[in-house]
């Protein structure tokens, strides 16, 4: 049994690392889009292998433990928690290079407006993930909780970024190269918030043992 819990800790273990990765990862190809900095663009390229790798070692280690242990109650809810987070987790990664990949792009070419809603779209954003990991690592529905409310700011400020670029677009259309660079930013930002909603549901099913998927339990 004790082997069994040091295992669960080093899954743990594992997705935080992971899961400290795709923050940064995050946080700065948003920062290369904003410094048109091609070295921090070249950054985030580098860690997506580790992430990759840390996905497979994850999946590898759950699925082990569910085949030998049969975990049963909160122990079994924890691993399959854990697979979910651990796929969320490396799409996030993924959308962050896709992130860089606008921005290396973006910085060969003159600039639509000055970034003011993407940069605040990616701090909540950002926030939604920290969230929502310290919310599984310390099991706090709360604070899980305060991540699905985030979500409808994320989309706000999203839509706010699509009907500003398209008004770019439709006045000068020179600019629609850039502005559509910049709208997939936002998407990919987005997407990242709902895979951040996803880890807080997932907590909060690890802790409550309810589903609030499409928000099926909104008095948790």
């Amino acid at each position: 049994m004790r082997h069994f819990i040091e295992e669960l800790e080093d899954l743990q273990g594992r997705l935080l690392e992971m899961g400290t990765l795709v923050e940064s990862a995050i946080h700065h190809s948003v920062l290369a889009l904003v410094e048109r900095s091609e070295d921090m663009a070249r950054q985030v390229l580098r860690n997506e292998d580790r992430i990759n790798h840390l996905e497979v070692e994850i999946d590898d280690l759950a699925v082990r433990l569910l085949a030998l242990q049969q975990p049963m109650a909160k122990d079994l809810r924890l691993l399959t928690a854990a697979i979910k987070i651990n796929t969320d987790l490396e799409r996030m990664g993924d959308l962050a290079v896709n992130i860089v990949e606008r921005s290396i792009a973006l910085m060969h070419l003159p600039p639509v407006k000055p970034l003011i809603d993407i940069p605040q779209m990616a701090r909540t954003v950002e926030s939604m993930v920290r969230k929502s990991l310290d919310a599984f690592v310390k099991r706090e529905p709360e604070l899980a909780r305060s991540v699905l409310l985030s979500d409808d700011e994320v989309d706000r400020l999203r839509d706010s970024v699509h009907n500003e670029l398209v008004s770019f677009m439709q006045k000068d259309p020179t600019v629609i190269p850039q502005a559509l660079d910049l709208i997939l930013v936002a998407r990919h930002l987005e997407r990242i918030a709902d895979h951040a909603t996803n880890i807080a549901e997932d907590t909060l099913f690890l802790v409550k043992g309810v589903d609030v998927r499409h928000h099926l339990e909104p008095n948790i």
